[in-house]
């Protein structure tokens, strides 16, 4: 931007807050962050949750030419901002899978047309070609990131698709982008910065210590935390509270117990059916709801500034969780309560993550044999692979970053496999708008999309081989008519395309290398677990302790309103050992498992003993076998232990 645009978008910037956001003046992170923006310049906040991150990017989007492109990653959290933009008078708008067919291409016209100044979207949509097809015609000025700590393996939540967004904002010539993130370790922020050429000055972080946030641990077990948590509720049945769980069915029990205690209160989790979810959040929002038992794995993305309490039913995953969902607490600056029922009883079930998420060392082996037979390109389906391989998804994501990052493949392009579409105006309709070269084109087109009832299904090869059709054409001219709104177009089973760069691939040393990675990333997640028992168990003031770990040195010493600093330490009672099964008895659950999958991995038994579903027990219905989760209690390590003794010395 012309330095005279700058200095005129800085000097309005006052008048933008005042009449947009009725603030008078702007907060010192987020007034350092603004002007480095509107200095043309990149920036990264590390702001904690409810310190205002996205003023910091809906602020200068106002004053920048063009678009700016919204990394968020959940779908309430856009749906929640937007509700916030709109009410200000801001044009935003968001591209998500809850939308119909009609709502996308308005709000793609919209973008296309210049009446946008935001537009919100998973990180997963810079995966859809057509989208990418779509955004690269259109100008942008910014690219935010917000939870920018998911590219970072060394982050809490780390995620594959993260790590491809410097290169996607290269090839879309974005000149700015903004991090935003509340859970950055200094590892962390120091992944970010290199990653997006982000200078160490332009990253701005603010305190972590939030004095009005009460810091609680209690140690429970068991049913107590029932009975603890009905008359916690019960003493201010209206206050706004968030209950956090692990489990979907632990959020179902919770919010019945709550309802018969007489407290307003819903279970809010990835499993309920995505109209009632939204109406659930709805509720919560207008106050027509006054307790919401969520789980941690889903998240809840909402911005309620009256929240009173949030309850850890159970343990958080990390550090980083626990400080990302007490956030959410007394946003208005009032006094609010954050209580942890902590009890090592818990652990095993957040252990099962992070084992279940490990790749057996022979799946790697057969992802591997799988890559070598390809040729120069590799074409597969994520779930396709993920059940060949027996490699959840998530984890196969991130074995392909590693691939990527040793120099083995190359991402070259992705694309839908099926392409079906109905017609809105009639066919003739849509021919006779063109010119007789595109005519044709089209009218070839629709003979290679043979029509069942309503909808038609385009059939490339048959393009190709009988016109020389060529599919990028054929896909352009159908997003075409979709924009127009003269066809409705869906598109379905994402292929990904990788260059192979080695077909000469030496893979033992390579699956050695690649084990090794999970590995070490499975030990860290362990880490991080205890640090968070460590963390909950400290004798030191719990509000410093958790500014300490985010490299905030600023807070107090001593806080005066958490536990610690009322003289109670939790002590959490040593996890009980129940006794494993004898050999017998873990044969006569494990050898069943045997039989249908061929295979005496001691971990994909250990798996299956302790209750974690995998791509190749869900094939295999494992879940009505009797040994399925029997052991789901346990330590997964002592588990593997005696499955080991057992079967890696069985021929």
């Amino acid at each position: 931007m012309p330095l005279f645009c700058l200095r005129w978008s800085l000097a309005m910037i006052p008048s933008l807050l005042n009449r947009h956001f009725g603030f008078d003046r702007l907060r010192p992170g987020q007034e350092a962050v603004i002007s480095r923006l509107l200095d043309g310049k990149s920036a990264a906040a590390i702001f904690p949750t409810g310190a205002g991150k996205s003023l910091c990017y809906q602020l200068p989007a106002l004053a920048l030419p063009h678009l700016t492109l919204v990394i968020s990653p959940l779908i309430a959290l856009m749906h929640d901002q937007l509700a916030f933009l709109q009410r200000k008078g801001i044009a935003a708008a968001t591209l998500d899978s809850s939308q119909t067919p009609e709502e996308s291409r308005r709000v793609m016209q919209q973008a296309s047309d210049g009446q946008l100044k935001i537009l919100m979207i998973s990180v997963e949509r810079l995966k859809n070609e057509r989208f990418r097809r779509f955004i690269a015609q259109i100008p942008l000025s910014m690219l935010v990131v917000d939870e920018a700590h998911c590219i970072s393996e060394w982050g809490h939540n780390f995620r594959p698709d993260y790590l491809k967004l410097p290169a996607h904002r290269h090839e879309l010539n974005i000149p700015q982008v903004l991090l935003l993130t509340a859970t950055a370790t200094p590892a962390v922020m120091a992944d970010m910065q290199a990653k997006f050429g982000i200078d160490k000055e332009d990253l701005v972080v603010t305190g972590f210590y939030r004095a009005n946030l009460d810091l609680g641990v209690i140690p429970l077990a068991g049913s107590a935390r029932d009975n603890w948590l009905s008359e916690e509720l019960r003493r201010d049945p209206a206050a706004p509270t968030i209950v956090y769980v692990t489990l979907q069915h632990t959020a179902q029990q919770c919010a019945e117990l709550l309802q018969r205690a007489g407290i307003r209160a819903c279970a809010y989790h990835a499993g309920l059916d995505p109209t009632l979810r939204s109406q659930i959040q709805h509720d919560f929002m207008a106050g027509k709801l006054d307790s919401i038992v969520a789980t941690i794995a889903f998240g809840m993305g909402i911005d309620k500034a009256d929240i009173r309490r949030v309850i850890h039913y159970d343990l958080p995953k990390s550090i980083e969780n626990y400080s990302q969902e007490i956030g959410r607490a007394g946003r208005d600056g009032l006094p609010s309560r954050c209580t942890v029922l902590a009890s090592r009883a818990q652990l095993p079930v957040l252990e099962n993550f992070v084992y279940g998420d490990t790749p057996d060392r022979a799946a790697i082996l057969t992802l591997l044999e799988i890559l070598r037979q390809s040729g120069a390109e590799w074409e597969f389906s994520l779930l396709r692979l993920s059940n060949d391989t027996n490699i959840r998804q998530l984890p196969l994501k991130t074995l392909l970053v590693y691939l990527e990052m040793a120099g083995v493949i190359a991402p070259a392009y992705s694309y839908f496999a099926e392409y079906r579409f109905k017609f809105v105006l009639e066919k003739r309709e849509i021919l006779a708008r063109f010119n007789p070269d595109r005519r044709q084109f089209l009218e070839q087109l629709f003979a290679c999309a043979p029509q069942a009832r309503s909808w038609c299904t385009m059939d490339f090869d048959a393009l190709w081989q009988g016109y020389q059709g060529e599919r990028s054409r054929a896909a352009a001219a159908l997003d075409y008519l979709q924009q127009q709104g003269w066809i409705e177009l869906e598109s379905k089973q994402m292929t990904e395309v990788y260059r192979v760069l080695h077909q000469d691939l030496v893979i033992a040393p390579l699956v050695d290398q690649l084990y090794a990675l999970f590995e070490q990333k499975e030990q860290s997640e362990l880490a991080r677990l205890q640090a968070l028992l460590n963390f909950f168990t400290s004798t030191t003031c719990l509000s410093h302790e958790l500014a300490s770990y985010f490299a905030d040195e600023q807070a107090p010493s001593r806080c005066g309103h958490c536990s610690v600093c009322r003289g109670e330490i939790a002590v959490l009672p040593p996890l009980p050992t129940p006794s494993l099964p004898n050999e017998q008895g873990l044969r006569a659950w494990c050898d069943p498992l045997v039989a249908l999958c061929h295979s005496k991995e001691p971990r994909i038994l250990t798996r299956f003993l302790c209750g974690i579903a995998t791509p190749l027990t869900t094939r295999v219905k494992a879940k009505s076998l009797a040994g399925f989760g029997q052991l789901a209690a346990h330590p997964f390590a002592e588990v593997l232990a005696a499955v080991s003794r057992i079967y890696a010395a069985t021929p």
